[in-house]
């Protein structure tokens, strides 16, 4: 993914509201989101194009949900750090890195799998096993972020408004109408403008799928002086400010909406598209969660 926003326990009907993008090489194989047959319980898209992949795995996903039973649940997500002189063509897919967490995968030693505050620990300790990512993870009971390229440790994300692309920090607000947009980091213009109109919806029209989906399909390019340095030309840095890109070779792969409901029931659903952002099909699913009540 590059570019996920997210509403972290910030209604009261809905434990957790995503809409992300993924900005791929339109080359790269890829199939639509679905029910995995060799995972049972997952729901996500997949990437056939990993380079390094562990025979007997599964394909790799760069967002995805699974229901393994009575409060286990899972969600996770990942974007690159993009920095063009720290890839490693040796390193372990990003896609990996989620599924392992989505598959419940931990240390042969434990009794149950890792949930997600041990999972980014246990992750964080090998920072050169990937190249640069954002990770997030949950069991929809916390919300956890990790960077191995940031200097911060993994940290819990309080219930508000989150917002990532593909620096190497974590954008997030109070679920207040009137709070503002502050960080210790520079706020990308993506993210800034995908939080503010993330909120409106939420604030408005929260069980809206059709209204996440546009404010995913934006394509306004930010100013020039607002554009992050990221080691990429700055024809290109201006292009992949939009949060919805649309070029030849490389842009939006797929736009994915997620509302998981606080009664356990949830919606997902995934648009795909082709060179310079034409529609290539749609998949909408739902079903239910076994979730905790929400603790007040």
């Amino acid at each position: 993914m590059c570019l996920v926003l997210i509403g972290w326990r910030v209604h009261p009907e809905y434990r957790l509201i995503v809409a992300a993008n993924r900005d791929e090489f339109y080359s790269r194989p890829t199939e639509s989101m679905r029910w995995w047959s060799e995972v049972p319980g997952l729901l996500a898209g997949r990437d056939l194009g990993a380079l390094r992949k562990v025979a007997g795995d599964p394909p790799g996903t760069w967002l995805g949900l699974s229901r393994e039973g009575k409060g286990r649940n899972r969600f996770a997500t990942v974007t690159n750090v993009r920095n063009p002189k720290d890839e490693r063509g040796e390193a372990r897919s990003r896609g990996a890195l989620l599924m392992d967490f989505l598959r419940g995968i931990g240390d042969r030693h434990m009794a149950e799998p890792p949930g997600p505050e041990r999972y980014v620990l246990d992750v964080a300790a090998a920072p050169d096993d990937y190249n640069g990512y954002n990770v997030l993870v949950s069991d929809l009971e916390s919300l956890w972020w990790h960077s191995n390229r940031s200097a911060l440790p993994p940290q819990e994300l309080t219930p508000g408004f989150h917002g990532v692309s593909n620096g190497i920090f974590m954008t997030s607000v109070i679920p207040s109408p009137s709070a503002a947009f502050e960080a210790s980091q520079p706020i990308w213009p993506k993210v800034r403008g995908g939080l503010t109109d993330l909120r409106a919806v939420v604030e408005s029209d929260p069980g809206n799928v059709a209204r996440y989906f546009e404010v995913l399909a934006d394509r306004t390019e930010a100013p020039d002086d607002l554009l992050p340095r990221t080691g990429v030309p700055l024809r290109r840095e201006r292009t992949l400010s939009a949060r919805f890109i649309a070029n030849s070779m490389h842009g939006t792969r797929a736009s994915t909406v997620l509302l998981v409901r606080e009664d356990g029931s949830f919606e997902m659903a995934e648009r795909s598209f082709g060179r310079f952002g034409r529609g290539d099909g749609e998949e909408s699913f739902s079903g239910s969660l076994d979730l905790r009540e929400r603790q007040v």
